[in-house]
């Protein structure tokens, strides 16, 4: 059938199963936006306050969903908005599509009103980005970017159109995409061989998990293999839920702000299994001392991972479902009854404290938990808070935990929790910020108030930059440069002035009670929590330094006496 650039664009997300698109409208994109309102019974289209939120909530949605997320954008500054939003999906190698329209051919190059080389600008923080000039190759490409965004390391695809191209008429024919089988073992069968037998070897293993695993699915054949290897297990911020959070074999998350067991068992383990992570220099601290008594397995879909950050000993390439899977088929069970109490020993000797007395970021994270029974999803933005984050709720399954890793991206969470909730709308998603992260996107309330989401948000306010001003703590003298929040914005009535609920708590009493009423209201929830800016994130390792230097306030304390 013939069809122009606009019909053929929406005629392909049909195609690729797409039901939610997330944007903010201008004149270069218009033709498809006119072709979606006709569409608009199969298409939902969110439209966010600003396109960063749309980038952040199509990336919300696929880390939810397990789906490519969507975003569209005009030409030029409507374009460029997107940028922050891709290349957080691109660090976290979370599955886009965005689409942007851009001037007409003829336009091109001439410094057109609004024009942008947005497919350059992305070309840095994209698998791949393209321009359509020619409207017989728009259905071939679109097809070809949701493909490359799913398969193997998934990560984001921009597609950029010329307003003209959206007009032009051309034969369309419907093509359903075809079923992708991730399950890949890219290394020889002699190496998983000898990966079995670098086990067997091993008297003090364990296993560290990323992000990776999460995005293959691989939670059963994870757990498995703990238990056949007999090992703890630690997890870096990406990796959380893969393995849960609940079982003895957990000691927490492993590097800057991981707990001591886990930092102080990875520096003496013999074998290190990494499982889809990337070696950040968040969780190796200092990479001549990581783990260096160990050798080292990692296990990664992308092959440009091996020896990068660290050095390993044997690579395995492939998807990680199905290398656990074929491993898990030759391993005979191992024990290791001496390793595994040693570590049950510093568990119980270096537990996560704070003060408990008084109305915390730790406390708030903790009842959240209490009270969603850790069945949520759970969305942050970046600083104490994230952490605190990670800490305190026990991620039980993987897609749970949705945070910007890589990039560090404030501003990411509100955009990501109404994406996650209308990907999912039966979960109760909860955005745990900053005060001034929720700054960088807080008109996103008013995207949720408009669009019917009901996502809480809760702002652990302290009117400071909570992470900075730590470090202006412990490693510049105090000097509290630009980090201090002088205003007084009162976050109850801004949510309100948005059509929000806002609450406020000043105590652990009244953060229980507005928790409560937040769960029961059914409609977007702010929820404004006082803490001291004095609180911080425990434990820390000082940038540079060994992982098996974790110190926390008694460390300090004792340290000055």
């Amino acid at each position: 059938m013939q069809l122009n650039g606009a019909e053929i664009v929406i005629e392909c997300l049909k195609e690729q199963g797409v039901d939610t698109v997330f944007g903010y409208p201008g004149g270069a994109i218009l033709n498809v936006y006119d072709e979606l309102y006709k569409h608009r019974d199969e298409i939902r289209h969110i439209l966010t306050s600003h396109e960063q939120g749309a980038a952040h909530a199509a990336d919300g949605y696929a880390r939810a969903t397990g789906k490519v997320g969507v975003c569209l954008a005009t030409s030029g500054p409507g374009a460029t908005n997107l940028v922050t939003g891709i290349a957080t999906a691109y660090m976290d190698s979370i599955p886009i599509v965005a689409i942007t329209c851009n001037v007409g051919v003829p336009l091109l190059g001439k410094d057109s009103f609004q024009e942008i080389d947005i497919a350059g600008v992305t070309m840095p923080i994209t698998k791949y980005s393209y321009i359509v000039k020619d409207v017989t190759k728009l259905a071939e490409t679109i097809r070809k970017a949701f493909r490359i965004a799913k398969t193997g390391r998934p990560g984001p695809v921009l597609i950029d159109i010329p307003k003209d191209v959206t007009a032009k008429v051309t034969e369309y024919e419907k093509e359903y995409p075809g079923v992708y089988n991730r399950e890949v073992i890219h290394s020889e069968e002699e190496d998983l061989k000898k990966a079995v037998e670098m086990i067997k070897e091993a008297q003090r293993p364990y296993i560290f998990v990323g992000g990776g695993a999460v995005l293959s699915e691989a939670s059963k054949e994870l757990y498995e293999f703990a238990q056949k290897v007999d090992a703890p297990v630690t997890d870096s911020l990406m990796g959380k839920g893969a393995f849960p959070g609940t079982d003895e074999r957990y000691t927490g998350m492993l590097g800057m702000h991981g707990t001591k067991a886990s930092n102080f068992g990875v520096s003496e383990c013999d074998l290190l299994i990494v499982t889809g992570a990337r070696f950040s220099d968040r969780v190796t601290g200092n990479t001549a001392t990581f783990a260096k008594d160990a050798k080292i397995l990692q296990i990664d879909i992308d092959p440009a991972e091996m020896d990068k950050n660290v050095m390993i000993d044997l690579g395995l390439v492939g998807d990680i479902k199905a290398v656990l899977k074929k491993i898990n088929e030759h391993l005979p069970q191992q024990f290791h009854p001496e390793w595994m109490n040693k570590i049950k020993d510093y568990k119980a000797k270096y537990p996560l404290t704070y003060h408990k007395d008084v109305l915390t970021g730790p406390f708030a994270v903790e009842e959240i938990y209490r009270q969603t029974n850790g069945e949520a999803i759970i969305t942050t933005e970046v600083g104490q808070h994230q952490m605190w984050a990670a800490q305190y709720y026990k991620y039980t399954k993987p897609r749970t935990l949705l945070t910007s890793g890589g990039l560090g991206t404030m501003g990411y969470g509100l955009g990501a929790a109404i994406g996650a909730k209308t990907g999912c709308p039966d979960k109760i998603v909860v955005n745990i910020a900053g005060d001034g992260c929720f700054r960088m996107n807080m008109n996103e309330i008013a995207t949720a108030v408009r669009h019917d989401v009901p996502i809480i948000q809760v702002v652990v306010n302290n009117h400071v930059l909570g992470m900075v001003r730590q470090w202006q703590d412990l490693f510049y003298d105090e000097r509290y440069s630009a980090t201090v929040l002088r205003d007084a914005v009162d976050y109850v009535k801004l949510a309100e002035a948005m059509g929000a609920v806002g609450l406020r708590a000043t105590t652990q009493e009244e953060f229980k009670e507005c928790f409560a009423k937040a769960l029961t209201c059914g409609k977007p929830v702010l929820i404004d929590c006082m803490i001291d800016c004095d609180d911080k994130v425990w434990p820390m390792v000082a940038p540079g330094a060994p992982i098996s230097e974790a110190f926390d306030e008694q460390d300090l304390k004792a340290k000055e006496n």
